[in-house]
Parts: C-alpha cells; structure tokens; sequence
C-alpha cells in the first residue's frame, strides 16, 4: 500500500498562526499536525509516503527528512503549477513504479479512524475507489456524500445549504484508489477530486463506495477549531501519541530539563515541552505547554495552546486562548477567551485583550492598554461573510467602513480590470457612507463604478442586463432589524450572486488577497442620468398601456419611504392610473418595518381602500420588490392566497393568448397551484425556497412566471428578478384583459388549508435531523429539493432548516383544519425527537 499524503495548504483559515508555516506544520499538542498523521498511517502498517508539497516545502522537508527517523519512507513532489487535488495525486501515482493500491490522505486533519478497517472495506466491495465518510454535527462546509445499503455511492452534494442537507455523513478527504483511476484523470491538466472525478465515476457506473469510518475526525478549519482540537487531545477523545513523560498519578505529561514548582497547581490534563520553567503559585489546567516556555509565579493559565519560546509574567490570566512562538505576555496581563496572539508578539504588563481578538505577527501592545480588536482586520474570516440576505451587519460596527472598503477590494478582485459595477442605496444616510466606501474597494482594483444612487433595486437589476457592467451591489437598511445594513449583490443578469461566486469573494477577503493597481490604472466613478429613463422605457414596452388605461384603475399605493417613490408615479401616470399615494416621501430612517408597525400600515390601507371606493390596495415594500395585496372588499390577501390569484390570473391570460410554457413556485407552495395549472393545460417546477433559487428558475426558457408566498413576483419577459413594481402593472394589465377585480377571483381558488410552523433546533443537530428525516420517508412520496416534502395524495407537509437561525420550518396543506394541524404535530415531534443523541 502506498500512501499519498496532500500537503500543500496555506493554512489562510489559521491565519494569524500560518503566516509563517504551512498549515500541516501547525503543531498539535508540541507536534505538527502532519506527524499524527504519519503516525497513524505507521499504525496501520503503511509506511511508503509520498508528501504533495506546495507553500513553503522546505519546512515539511526539512522536518520529516527521508522520514527514517519516523519510522517511514518519505519522498516529496512539489507542485510548480495547481493541478488540483486529483491532479497533483494522479502526478504522484504515476510517478510509482508498478500497480499500487493508494491511500491518499490530508496532512492537516486530526484523526484516529481505522485506516486499515477501510482498505478491508476497500478489498471487500471491490471498489475502483472508496471514500472514508464520518458524521459530524454541521456538515454545511463539507461535501455530503450519500451512499445506498450496500455502501455504494449514488449522490454526491458539495457545499450544501441547509436545505440540501439530506444526510450528515461527509467526505473525510481519505480516498483509497485502485490503479485503474488513472485511466480517468488526464496528465498535466487541472482536476478535482470532488467536482471531476468522482461525479465521472458516478456517471459511469464505476464500483465507488463510501466506508462509514468510526473514531475521532476534526478538520481544523478554523482558529476555534484549532484549539478545540487541541483540547480533544488533552481529554482523550482522540488517540495520539502525546510527547513527554508521564507523571505518576497525575494527567501530566513533561519534557526534559523542566521544571515544575511544587506549589503550583497542574489540574486536568497537562502536556509540557522541554527545557520549560513553571514557577511558584501557578495555576494551570487542561493546557498544552510547548518547550522553552517560562510561565511566572502567580500566574493562570485555563483551556490553552502555548507555542514555544513563550514567556508569561507574573499574575498574568489566559483563558481558552493560543499564543504563537517566542511571544511575551506581560505581568498582570488579561487576556479574555478567544484571544489569539501570533509569533513575536509583546503584550503590555497590566493589558486586557478583549474577547476574539486576533494579534498578527510582531504588534506590541502598550503597557495598560486595553485592546477590543485586531491589530490587523479579518478576525472574522472563518466564518462566511454571505447568509441569506446577502452580507449582513450592524451598522457601522460590523459592517464598518473599513469592512466594506476591503469587502469592495474583494470583489473587484474578481473582476477584470476596466470592467463596470453598479451601485445603489437606499435614502439612509448610513448607507451612502456604506456605498461610498464599498466604491472606494472596488475602484482600487481598477474596476468602473457606475453610481446611480437612490433607486430601486430592481432598476439597478434591469440596468445590469441592459448594460455593460458585470454585476452590482445594492446597500440598504435591513427590512427586518432597524440597526442592520444589507449589502445586496448581483451578477450580470441581476440575478443574486451564485453561492460559489460568493465563496470566491470570501478567500480573496480572507487572505487579504487584493488587486492594487498603480495610479494612472485606479477605476473611474461615473454617475449615469439616463438610468431611470432607460427603465421606464423597457417597462413600458413590457405591459399592455392600452388595455390598463382603458380600465382606469383606482388604487392605494404604499411607498414604504422607499425609492420607488422616485420613478413609479411617472410610469402609473402613463398607464391612467389614478392613485392615492401613501408613504411616497424618502425617508430613510423609516424603511425598517417591524411586525407590528407592518400590520398597523397593512390595516391602514386596507381601511382607505374601502373608504374610498378603490380598486385595489398595495403595499410595496421600500426596495422596491415585493408587494403585499388588499383586495377591492378592503380584505387583506394572505401571502399563500395572493400567489394563488396572481397564478390564477397568468394561466387564464396565458390560455387566453395561446401562450405555452410553465410556472414555477416554491416546493412549499400550495398543491391548489398544480390543480389550477392541470386544468388550464400548464405545468408546475417546483424550487428551491431561497431567492437565488426562484431567479435561476425564471431564467429558464419555457418559464412564464414565478411567484412565492411572501409577496414576490417575477415575469421573466421583463426580468428574471423580483420587481415589485413591474408586478403591480401587470397584475392591473390582467385584471384588465379579465375584467375581474381581486374579491371575485377568491372564489375561484381551490379550497385548502395551509398552516405553518418552526421547531427550534441546533445547528449542530440539523444535519442529523436531515439525515432521519430522510430516512423516515424512504418509500413515501417524497421531494428532496430544498428540505423534504412528503406527499399524502392531496395533502403534504414539508420541514426544511432555515439557513441562518436555529430553527426548522414546517409547512402543511390539508382540505381540513384538523388533518394540517395533526400533520404539522406529528412532524414537529419528529424533529424533536431526532435532536435527542
């Protein structure tokens, strides 16, 4: 058996602690992480190692040598150019004389999985390749891997969301590959293990299982993660081999040439390098202490990783913190949980570091200084800047002008030099200096911005398409949270940014990895006057003016202070619209509606619409996208309902003009949906529930619209994208050819029930919770789309996990009351149930 040890990682995720050291040289409990490795391997009897090599080689090979010493055969390839994980290991197997079983495995993960329990599995299935699976709490960040009875891979899912989480069982990164791989993978050419080679294997009925592996595995991905392996370590979750010698009676492990006082207090598990002086009074617990380190009288160490070289003052606290090489903490220093201090670092006698603050190589620290946060900016990188909303923070202090500017450079970094962005705001004075600060990060890499200000989102989203730029960023004040700012990004057709392309701009940022040009090449800024010209026009070539205006409409319109204010009324007096504007002034400390100011300005309306006589009444919200409908009875329209009359509308209009095609909706929606389009002779493509979703869905060539439940609307013969002014227009233009008002079309739907509630749950339990779902509804109707929806003839229920709170969510459609309530019991218990370990 042959081994092909991949490691050649830059660590950007321990950045500041890898700024000096690949990342498989990250020492765990006083060893690099990359011994335990080979340790294990020796274990299982696999001594023939070839070591993938990338940034800074020559510390690996300096280290590990010929690997004699080890107990092992080392030899090393070291990469010139990215040929991608498969690709660098099809160079290294090709590069072994004869016909090999290899083992291939990361150097920077900590685990103690039965390497030769696999291979047996390997042999046993006769496997072309076999992947090692675990199962972890939260697997959003790893690549799912779903296997049948036998073991047999049939599904492969990378990245999922929440949604897509259908098992917790994920790919480890340990392969076991016959010889006959290499006939798939091309010499010389870049090729993925995940996003090329398995899914071809796949394709060809190739014999590739997934061996469910047990023990401890932990990718040490981020800077928590880091410590916290550490710390498994020193409670024996996992089994390594920890340096030094034993104290008798004591979980204490220590070097040579150390010296312990007795009087200080060594508690739980302690593991202490060589040549290191531990004086009087110290207090100790559950710590990995390197060599060369002295710890002075009084001090307290809790929950730590210490590098080598380290000095620690008198009276000094650390609590849950790592400290890099030849670093001094001073006497009386504090340093809160979280705190990482890197290499050559000096912390001031009598200072406080405050929680989660991360200090770069070589920063002093001021005598008495209280420090709240990094030295150097990104001490949130190992988390994802993007959540469903696009990237969201508190004004001002996490989405900071600072963030924004470096966010701005990250993006621009991915785009060409030369080439266009836009950029949009709401009236709010906090995001223009937003927006503004975004523009400067953007210029900076030599990329044009063009400024159009306060204007709707959905026109920025038309302009993109229309245009030249290659995407845009819209800034605004949460909807949802008054103290909030979103930062909206799109492409090049307006759609919301692909989760890939996000992930994109998440490495650039966290590596700090920006393109700066030189002075003559900087972006220019432009701020373009034809923009809302340029709108009105294709809108209007969009809808039928005639029919709306020979109608002549009364409506209550709802502004929401927010920018449509600016273009909307110009085009409703196009169509002969005649309107009671409600909230049509910019104000951008009132766009943040909070639930109840939301039903307050809902019943608002909804009296005025019966006051005066009108023919509708619409909400539409201050970015310009969705829309919330009263009908001509001054009722309110339930989210579930108003999508049902808008489809209602579009497939009789649709018929009536001979237009072929299909709807789309969420798998959420309700079944009254495909009723309605069965018998207007239509079909229904049911999607994803996140917005990215349903825009790639009207992207689609045969789809005539798309609609969900909380008050958007597109129609993809205008844009793919949520415009909820374009959605007024047309429902008017329907109502017109129809000449029908909203109460009479309620008859017309189907009846049904639709109830919806959440569980609380866990992040780190949904993925389980996922995974018994799943399993629970194997031979039962079932649509494994976005979470799962399990189908009871007419009736149905679905639970999927919300992206970004710890909850599930639970949808149920019944002809009755009773059945939807027992439907969404039964499976809230379920999911309770399934939480329990």
């Amino acid at each position: 058996m042959k081994c092909v040890i991949m490691a050649g990682g830059f660590g950007t995720r321990l950045r500041p602690l890898t700024n000096s050291m690949p990342k498989p040289m990250v020492p765990m409990v006083n060893r690099p992480i990359m011994e335990h490795i080979v340790d294990l391997l020796k274990e299982n009897s696999i001594t023939d190692l070839t070591a993938l090599l990338y940034f800074q080689p020559e510390t690996i090979t300096g280290y590990f040598g010929d690997g004699k010493k080890f107990g092992a055969n080392f030899d090393y390839v070291t990469a010139t150019s990215d040929l991608g994980t498969a690709g660098a290991v099809a160079a290294a197997m090709r590069g072994v004389e004869g016909d090999h079983t290899t083992l291939v495995i990361s150097g920077d993960v900590l685990t103690d999985i039965n390497i030769s329990e696999a291979i047996e599995f390997h042999k046993k299935k006769k496997a072309i390749a076999t992947i090692v699976l675990t199962r972890v709490d939260n697997p959003l960040a790893f690549g799912i891997v779903i296997t049948d009875d036998n073991g047999r891979i049939t599904r492969f899912l990378e990245k999922p969301g929440w949604g897509e989480v259908f098992s917790d069982t994920i790919n480890t990164g340990i392969y076991i590959l016959d010889p006959e791989v290499l006939d798939y993978l091309p010499e010389g050419e870049e090729f993925d293990f995940s996003k090329d080679l398995f899914p071809i294997l796949l394709k060809e009925d190739k014999p590739i299982f997934g061996c469910v592996a047990e023990g401890y595995w932990k990718d040490v991905g981020s800077l928590d993660e880091y410590r916290q392996a550490n710390m498994d370590i020193l409670e024996g979750r996992v089994h390594v081999n920890i340096p030094g010698e034993p104290v008798a009676g004591k979980d204490v492990w220590t070097g040579s040439d150390t010296r312990v006082d007795f009087t200080s207090s060594l508690e739980g598990r302690v593991v202490i390098g060589d040549n290191c002086k531990i004086e009087a009074d110290t207090r100790i617990v559950n710590t990995s202490i390197g060599s060369n380190v002295t710890i002075e009288e009084g001090a307290v160490i809790i929950d730590s990783v210490l590098w080598d070289g380290i000095k620690i003052g008198r009276g000094a606290s650390l609590h849950e913190n790592v400290i890099g090489h030849k670093t001094e903490i001073g006497s009386g220093a504090h340093l809160a949980e979280n705190v990482v201090v890197s290499d050559d670092c000096v912390i001031g006698r009598n200072a406080t570091v405050k929680p989660n603050v991360k200090v770069w190589p070589h920063k002093i620290v001021d005598d008495g200084a209280v420090l709240a946060s990094s030295l150097v900016w990104g001490q949130k990188w190992s988390k994802n800047i993007f959540s469903t909303y696009g990237v969201t923070g508190l004004a001002n202090i996490e989405l900071s002008p600072d963030f924004a500017a470096k966010l701005g450079a990250a993006y621009g970094a991915t785009l060409e030099k030369g080439s266009f962005v836009s950029t949009s705001r709401d009236a709010h004075k906090t995001s223009r200096m937003i927006n503004r600060a975004v523009m400067t990060g953007i210029l900076s890499t030599g990329v044009n911005v063009h400024d159009y200000g306060v204007t709707p989102m959905p026109v920025c989203r038309l302009l993109a398409r229309g245009g030249p730029e290659a995407g845009g960023i819209h800034t605004r004040r949460s909807p949802f949270d008054p103290l909030l700012l979103d930062l909206k990004f799109f492409d090049t057709v307006g759609l919301d940014l692909h989760p890939g392309y996000e992930k994109n701009i998440e490495r650039l940022f966290a590596r700090e990895d920006y393109r700066r040009v030189p002075i003559e090449e900087t972006g220019e800024m432009v701020f373009p006057i034809h923009g809302f010209e340029y709108y009105e026009n294709a809108f209007m070539s969009a809808v039928d003016a005639v029919v709306i205006r020979k109608a002549q409409f009364k409506i209550v319109l709802d502004y929401s202070y927010g920018s449509s204010s600016r273009i909307f009324p110009s085009i409703l007096g196009r169509l002969g619209c005649e309107v009671i504007a409600l909230n049509a002034n910019l104000d951008g400390t009132k766009v943040t509606r909070t639930a109840e100011e939301f039903d307050k300005a809902i019943a608002q309306l909804s009296n005025i619409v019966r006051s005066v006589g009108a023919d509708a009444g619409i909400l539409l919200d201050a970015g310009g996208e969705k829309i919330f409908l009263v009908d001509d009875a001054g009722e309110i329209i339930d989210g579930d309902t108003a999508l049902n009359i808008v489809t209602l509308l579009m497939l009789k209009c649709s018929k009536a003009a001979g237009v072929k095609g299909s709807i789309a909706v969420p798998v959420t929606s309700s079944g009254a949906i495909d009723r309605l389009s069965k018998i207007y002779g239509f079909t229904v493509m049911r999607t994803k529930t996140s917005a990215r979703g349903l825009m790639e869905a009207a992207s689609e060539p045969d789809i005539i619209f798309v609609g969900e439940s909380s008050g958007g609307f597109i129609f993809p013969q205008f844009q793919p994208n949520f415009d909820g002014m374009f959605a007024i227009a047309k429902i008017l233009e329907m109502l017109a050819i129809q000449n029908v008002r909203l109460h009479r079309l309620i008859r017309e739907l189907p009846p049904s029930i639709i109830l919806k509630d959440r569980v609380a749950c866990a992040f780190e339990n949904k993925g389980r919770v996922m995974r018994r779902l799943a399993e629970d509804s194997a031979g039962k109707n079932t649509i494994l789309l976005d979470g799962i929806r399990i189908n009871f003839k007419e009736d149905w229920v679905a639970a999927y996990p919300s992206q970004d709170r710890p909850y599930f969510l639970i949808v149920a459609e019944a002809a009755t009351e009773n059945v939807a309530k027992e439907l969404i019991l039964r499976y809230s218990d379920k999911i309770r149930e399934y939480q329990k370990a």
